[in-house]
Formats: C-alpha cells, sequence, structure tokens
C-alpha cells in the first residue's frame, strides 16, 4: 500500500495518538471507527489493536476502555511472546502524548473522509461506465454519506424515549454546593453537564465560594478538580484544611498538630480525591484542560466536579478579531466539555467597574462579554459594600437560573473569607448593621482616649 493511503506518512507518534483519543474521547471513537480500517496503520500491532477496538465497538457500542484492551489481549493471544507485544503496545498508547489532540483528530477524519470519497469515485466510474443510470441517485446518497464523515450526531432523541428514566425523582443527581438556602432554590446544586459562573468585583471572594464548594463535593465522596490561576497552592491547601478543622489560616501553623491529625483521618476515610492544580493564564485552553481530564480518566480518576478559578484566565482556541467573541467561545467550550465529559463545572468571573460600588451585582454588570452569561445555566453574583466587608456580610444575588428559582437575593448574608463561612439562611439587618457600627465607633473613641490618658502617666 502507498503511502498516501495509510498514516505512515505521519509518523509512528501520530499513530499512537490517534489510537489514544479514540480511547479516550468516545465521541471521537464514535465518529470514526466505522470508516477507520486496520490497513491504515503500518504496525502490525497497531493493526491488531484497531480491530479488537472495532470488534469491541461494534457489540457494545462504545469504545473500550484501556483496562479492557488489556484483557482481551490476554484472553485472545495466549501465545505469550505476541500477547506481550500487544499489552507493550497498548502501554505505549496509553503513554502517547496528548498535545495537539485537535491537529490529530482533524487529519486523521481528513484522511478517512477521502478514503471514502475514493471508494465512492472508483463505484461512480463503474455506474459511468456501464451507463446505469437508474444508480445516479444511489451514487448521490454515496458522496453525501462520505462527506458527513466525522458528523456526530448529537442529543437527538424521540420525545417517548426514555419515560421511566426521564420522569424519575432524582433524573439529575446534582452535588450541593455547601450553602443550604442557594442549594434548595437550584433543587439541590448543579448537575453533571451544567455549569454555574460566580460573578463578582475584585477582591470579593469568587475563590472562597469555590474552594468551598469544591470542599463540600469531596466531603460528599465526589472526585474533584480544582484548578486555579493566581493564588499560591498553598494558600488553596489552607483553605480546605480551615474547612476541616474550622481553625483559621493563619492560625494553622501554631495548632499544627491537630490539623495533621484531622487532615490524615479524613485522608484515610475517603476514598475520593480532591485534586488541586495550580496553572498558566497566558496560555492554557480548555483543550489543554480537557486533556488534562482525558488523562486523570485513562489512568483510573474520574472527576466528577470541575471548579475553574477563573474562567477569564482560559484562552480561547483560536484567536478572534472581537475579543468579547473570544470570551464567549471559551465559555461555551467549557459547556460543552462538562457536557461531553459529564461534569458539574464551576467557575467565576469579574465584575466590571460599576459592580465594586453595587449594593447588588446583576448580569449586565460582568466584565467582557455578555455572552458568557448566556451559557451558563446558574449565575451567583456576590456585592459587598465597605460596611459589609467590615461586618464579614455580603449581598448573594441568584441573577440566573435554568434549573429553579432566580431573581432572589439574601441581603447581609454572613459571608466570612477568613474562616470560609457562607450562610444565606441568616442575615443582619440594616438596623442592626447601624447599631453595632455605633458600638464600635464608640469602642474605637474610648480605646483612643485610654491610650492618650495612658500617655500622659508615662510622662508624668
Amino acid at each position: 500500500m502507498s503511502k498516501d493511503k495509510n498514516f505512515e506518512y505521519l509518523g509512528t507518534t501520530f499513530q499512537l495518538q490517534l489510537l489514544n483519543q479514540i480511547v479516550l474521547d468516545r465521541n471521537f471513537g464514535n465518529s470514526i471507527l466505522e470508516v477507520l480500517e486496520p490497513t491504515y496503520f503500518e504496525n502490525k500491532y497497531f493493526k491488531i489493536i484497531v480491530q479488537m477496538v472495532k470488534e469491541h465497538y461494534k457489540k457494545y457500542e462504545h469504545t473500550p476502555s484501556y483496562d479492557t484492551l488489556e484483557q482481551i489481549a490476554k484472553s485472545e493471544f495466549t501465545q505469550e511472546t505476541t500477547c506481550k507485544i500487544i499489552l507493550d503496545t497498548i502501554k505505549n498508547i496509553q503513554e502517547a502524548p496528548t498535545d495537539g489532540y485537535s491537529f490529530v483528530q482533524e487529519k486523521a477524519l481528513k484522511f478517512c473522509k477521502q478514503q471514502e470519497l475514493q471508494k465512492v469515485m472508483k463505484k461512480a466510474q463503474k455506474i459511468i461506465d456501464s451507463g446505469e443510470f437508474e444508480n445516479y441517485d444511489t451514487l448521490e446518497e454515496m458522496v453525501k454519506t462520505a462527506l458527513q464523515v466525522g458528523e456526530v450526531e448529537r442529543g437527538l432523541m424521540d420525545v417517548f424515549s426514555g419515560l421511566d428514566e426521564v420522569l424519575n425523582d432524582d433524573y439529575r443527581h446534582p452535588i450541593p454546593m455547601g450553602i443550604p438556602g442557594i442549594d434548595k432554590l437550584l433543587k439541590g446544586g448543579l448537575a453533571k453537564g451544567e455549569i454555574g459562573v460566580i460573578l463578582a468585583p475584585t477582591g470579593v471572594g469568587k475563590s472562597t465560594v469555590l474552594t468551598k464548594m469544591a470542599n463540600n463535593a469531596f466531603n460528599l465522596g465526589y472526585n474533584v478538580l480544582q484548578i486555579f490561576f493566581e493564588d499560591n497552592p498553598k494558600i488553596i491547601q489552607r483553605k480546605h484544611f480551615t474547612l476541616w478543622t474550622e481553625i483559621a489560616p493563619d492560625r494553622l501553623s501554631e495548632n499544627k498538630e491537630k490539623v495533621i491529625q484531622t487532615v490524615q483521618e479524613i485522608r484515610e476515610k475517603m476514598p475520593n480525591q480532591l485534586i488541586l492544580e495550580k496553572l498558566p493564564s497566558d496560555t492554557l485552553t480548555i483543550g489543554h484542560i480537557k486533556n488534562k481530564i482525558r488523562k486523570m480518566i485513562a489512568d483510573g480518576k474520574k472527576i466528577d466536579m470541575i471548579v475553574l478559578d477563573y474562567i477569564d484566565c482560559v484562552l480561547p482556541e483560536k484567536q478572534m478579531e472581537d475579543e468579547w467573541k473570544s470570551e464567549g467561545s471559551v465559555m461555551r467550550q467549557f459547556e460543552a466539555m462538562c457536557h461531553e465529559m459529564e461534569l458539574v463545572g464551576w467557575t467565576a468571573t469579574q465584575g466590571n467597574r460599576s459592580s465594586i460600588s453595587s449594593e447588588v451585582v446583576t448580569t449586565d454588570q460582568m466584565g467582557g462579554s455578555i455572552k458568557k452569561a448566556q451559557v451558563g445555566h446558574v449565575i451567583i453574583s456576590i456585592a459587598k459594600t465597605l460596611q459589609q466587608k467590615e461586618m464579614k456580610l455580603a449581598t448573594i444575588a441568584i441573577t440566573k437560573s435554568r434549573i429553579g428559582s432566580d431573581g432572589v437575593i439574601f441581603e447581609n448574608c454572613k459571608f466570612d473569607n477568613e474562616m470560609i463561612v457562607i450562610d444565606t439562611e441568616s442575615s443582619v439587618t440594616f438596623l442592626g448593621f447601624e447599631e453595632n457600627k455605633e458600638e464600635k465607633n464608640r469602642q474605637r473613641l474610648k480605646d483612643l482616649m485610654d491610650k492618650r490618658q495612658q500617655k500622659q502617666n508615662n510622662l508624668q
């Protein structure tokens, strides 16, 4: 077979990457396996593995995992040397680099489409040569089919399908935020495939909310990936330790033994994982994040929730002339990733200048593109006046919800950034706030007078 009829001209690494993508990305595997032939690969053992994957897909309608591939190899190849080579090849495929996966998928699909078109053209020539004019309609359909290689129908279903599942009370399987008043309005929290956005001006507490949600999901037994760009990893770790121990971050060190004991007990008790990762904000795309999650899945780590702190630090896959369109595309890619990989997705975005002094932050005060608001299933805003910051209070609003009630405002609810405590079920009235403020002012004046008297006494 000449090199333009297989992947040899693209190299061995490309073929390893392609096979890796077929296993890790089920949608891609579904789109290409029907037209991918073992003969497109140069290596004998690549061909064997492709055939194994195709047979499994035909029988079970999904691509096999690496563990399944290894089991198939061990059961079907009794000759020790052959089995070992196939297992080693599977290992090499699993360890193939994932960078540039978009290029690999696009190139492979284009190649397969070309092969299908060539097959159609040969049949077309036979029809033309034989003068079988009645087959022209069939030929047209064949060309359309060849051009649709790689197109996967998503979301199409009969309205009457799966009635029992649709009418099940817990069909969404939400993961709670850990903030009871809001969880109730969101019917238990966000479900897999849904994304939520925390909207707040700088310095208000976006990371506090996201860390609390990540911690709560982990405590409930879910696997959580918390990605951040600006904070020091040790600061995020200490926030989680504070949530578990109820010891303020600046007092963790002096209570080191108690903290270590508590954290170790949690680690031993919980079989799931809370993975923290600090990433650079100048080069990262949703595609890079998606690749990281695929690698985790391949390593046996199934992620249930991703917390992205925050979406404004992620670059679009392709730069557009309009910066706002780029921001909207990033949010759409985040939503598509969560839907495809069955993740609950939480992220945050900055409010614009006007949001800094607002008593209630609204969606139109979102910085950058309003398209970010259009994509999110839920948008929760946080506002803090200087008085509220002093009293460790905030005004939290559900400004958008496709799930439950929106337009709900929790005024002057408890919001303690230091202890990561957020309580929307109790609030302080403005009257109480003013009374507290008056008392604080009186105490400050008394302290000042005491210091002056002490100074005079020292002079005497």
